[in-house]
């Protein structure tokens, strides 16, 4: 079974198959990169093809031609043609592809494209990004496939060179990028505009991936939103099907599945790095939420990730 490592010194777990920000910025002078799907397998993971990595920024994955499979922290998808994956920081992934999978690699972070200009809802409210409940691919169509790619040849030529203004160019096209992914999206899902519920959904979601381990409660999150705690629950149900008390439930629950099933951690460290201080506690919650215990759970995921 393959394990992820922890950095000596840090009490987060620290992917080493991971290429941090920094160095991104060390070699592209922004926290941005684009590549094809064979020079990432060739410069960032070839010492890692079976090593499942954190993400510690966000990644699109576009795959033209594909076959194999996908694992999302605890989830397995079949590859296909045109098909795109949005992950977020935090996300645990192993990409294991057959021979002849062709694709692109975009990584960049938060701030990125969000310190500039009014680009956070891309990131929060479009739907891309922060569906911790599920993350299935995007499926482009035929003519949307061909100009998004033409899309991403503009971006890799601003990349590769070093002309004036040469971030703002490149925040200016990955906007547009996103804006069609999106639209794609919408596509897919339920095709419904916007409305008053669904951006307090929207915000409420957002709050809960920064604070999911410091703020437990629904009143904690609909203080912060300035609305009544039965309020919230009602309005995130209406949108989502589950009210804001099981998100917050799940949030917790999917992180301390990452761990249980890719870090060598033990449940009090998880625990604790999940804001619980009393173990006991957190084994009960683990059960009562995930409906398996914490031991037998952690002997199932290192099963399905040996036969992955």
């Amino acid at each position: 079974m393959t394990r992820l490592t922890t950095s000596p010194g840090r009490t987060a777990p620290y992917l080493k198959a991971v290429a941090p920000m920094q160095q991104l910025e060390a070699e592209s002078n922004l926290p941005f990169e684009l590549h094809s799907l064979e020079w990432m397998e060739k410069h960032r993971w070839q010492h890692q093809q079976d090593t499942p990595r954190r993400n510690n920024f966000f990644m699109i994955i576009w795959l033209k031609k594909a076959s194999g499979v996908h694992l999302i922290d605890l989830a397995r998808y079949e590859l296909a043609d045109n098909s795109v994956y949005c992950l977020t920081p935090g996300q645990i992934h192993l990409l294991k592809a057959d021979p002849g999978t062709e694709g692109y690699v975009l990584s960049f972070t938060n701030e990125f494209l969000s310190l500039h200009e009014n680009n956070f809802d891309l990131l929060f409210k479009t739907g891309l990004f922060y569906t911790f409940s599920h993350s299935s691919a995007i499926q482009l169509d035929e003519d949307l496939a061909r100009e998004q790619e033409a899309l991403l040849q503009k971006i890799k030529q601003e990349f590769d060179n070093y002309y004036l203004l040469r971030g703002e160019i490149l925040r200016g096209l990955v906007k547009i990028f996103l804006i069609y992914l999106s639209r794609e999206s919408d596509n897919t899902a339920t095709g419904v505009s916007h409305t008053r519920n669904q951006e307090l959904t929207k915000r409420f979601l957002n709050l809960l991936e920064q604070h999911y381990t410091t703020r437990k409660m629904v009143t904690d999150y609909a203080q912060a939103l300035a609305v009544t705690p039965n309020y919230l629950n009602e309005i995130v149900k209406k949108v989502s099907g589950f009210p804001a008390s099981y998100h917050i439930q799940q949030r917790i629950i999917l992180e301390a599945k990452r761990q249980a099933a890719y870090v060598e951690t033990s449940m009090k460290e998880i625990a604790y790095q999940l804001g619980f201080n009393d173990i006991t506690h957190f084994s009960r919650f683990f059960k009562n939420v995930s409906g398996v215990s914490f031991s037998d759970f952690k002997k199932q995921a290192a099963m399905q990730v040996a036969m992955d």
